[in-house]
């Protein structure tokens, strides 16, 4: 009997979980928030992920649970692990990926760099604090923030009055990070099995705009033996000692002195690794199935010197690229196209395009073009 996975999510990752769960003979099923998700063909559930009911009864229709996103609540996931339900990554893990002042204690008590924070319950807290770091601090949600939502730059509390009054919001408290004086943003990716074995990809780098990723790397340019060591040091010792299985990703900054701080966490197939669907021998969508059922994992090394993956975000609500595709597949053959299915957006992920090669300044500018000719209307 094939192996049954559960995605809780129907997003463009368990959408992308798909090809490699037919090519391996497994079973995949994704439970669903709405109809039309990303991951549509294979969903079998469409409900309310926040009521153990519906999620005990999907979990019961598969051989492990995992996710497309880390909003299932603990309390949930708490309940079917102690009923004897495979849950990859375990709600013990997944805690520091929920809840960002989480995060920053344990990595703090396993001693690994960060960026100087503080947990904030008064305005008088966040004022001591942006005055200890320079008059001014990066402030986040604890909670629910992601693409650049939840972050915001302060330079006193009254930068804040609205989160400050809506503390219950956010479990009671938000996070205060002093702001990095970074001069790039890199990520390390890893898998590990639930019996232990663990992989990493190559460290790469990647490029924001408005808070979204933009541009992925690969490899990081201009990274040192030292720094590559590094990073794959990092992202091991918190896979290993919180319990992650399936992928994580660890998103670092590169500071002015050659440091590497822990910027944020994924545990989950993560947009810094989409590049490896083309670019790796294994990508991170195969890689997180195979470790969330413990089968052994699959060789991470490039298969080009240089990739390119390029996000396609929404420009308008009206373009969402497909009707594009015919005219940009035939100006660049080489390039790799992907499309999540979505309805169009100003911002959203819509996509995105991965080109390999020998030469990064060739793979770069291919990479580029093609993303742009999606564009063109």
């Amino acid at each position: 009997m094939a192996f049954r996975v559960g995605v809780i999510g129907g997003g463009q990752l368990a959408r992308m979980m798909i090809e490699p769960a037919l090519a391996l003979g497994l079973e995949i099923k994704v439970f669903a928030e709405n109809s039309g998700s990303s991951a549509a063909m294979a969903v079998t559930r469409i409900g309310d992920y926040t009521q153990i009911a519906e999620v005990r009864e999907f979990a019961a229709s598969v051989d492990v649970i995992t996710f497309d996103h880390e909003h299932v609540p603990l309390s949930v996931l708490e309940t079917l692990e102690q009923e004897g339900f495979s849950i990859q990554p375990s709600p013990k893990a997944l805690k520091f990926a929920q809840n960002k002042l989480h995060m920053r204690r344990r990595l703090s008590e396993l001693g690994l760099p960060m960026p100087a924070w503080a947990e904030i319950k008064s305005a008088n807290e966040l004022d001591s604090f942006i005055e200890e770091n320079g008059g001014v601090a990066i402030l986040k949600t604890p909670i629910g923030g992601y693409d650049g939502k939840g972050v915001a730059v302060v330079r006193s509390a009254a930068d804040a009055t609205e989160w400050l009054e809506n503390l219950d919001a956010f479990g009671g408290s938000l996070l205060a990070e002093a702001k990095v004086d970074f001069v790039r943003e890199l990520a390390q990716l890893v898998a590990r099995r639930t019996s232990g074995e663990l992989r990493a990809w190559p460290l790469v780098q990647t490029v924001q705009r408005s808070g979204v990723c933009s541009e992925v790397l690969v490899p990081a340019p201009e990274s040192s033996e030292s720094t590559r060591q590094a990073a794959i040091e990092i992202a091991e010792t918190v896979a290993k000692s919180l319990g992650v299985t399936g992928v994580l990703a660890v998103e670092l900054f590169e500071t002015t002195d050659g440091r590497l701080l822990i910027n944020e966490l994924a545990m989950r197939p993560h947009n810094s690794g989409h590049f490896s669907i083309e670019g790796s021998v294994t990508s991170q969508f195969e890689q997180h199935l195979r470790a969330v059922l413990d089968l052994p994992l699959g060789a991470t090394e490039s298969v080009a010197a240089h990739s390119v993956m390029i996000n396609l975000l929404g420009v308008d609500d009206e373009n969402d690229f497909v009707s594009e595709y015919p005219l940009a597949l035939a100006a660049f053959p080489s390039a790799k196209f992907h499309t999540y299915g979505k309805t169009a957006r100003q911002g959203r992920k819509m996509g995105h395009v991965t080109v390999i090669g020998s030469s990064f300044e060739a793979v770069l500018k291919e990479a580029r073009a093609a993303a742009n000719s999606c564009l063109m209307v």
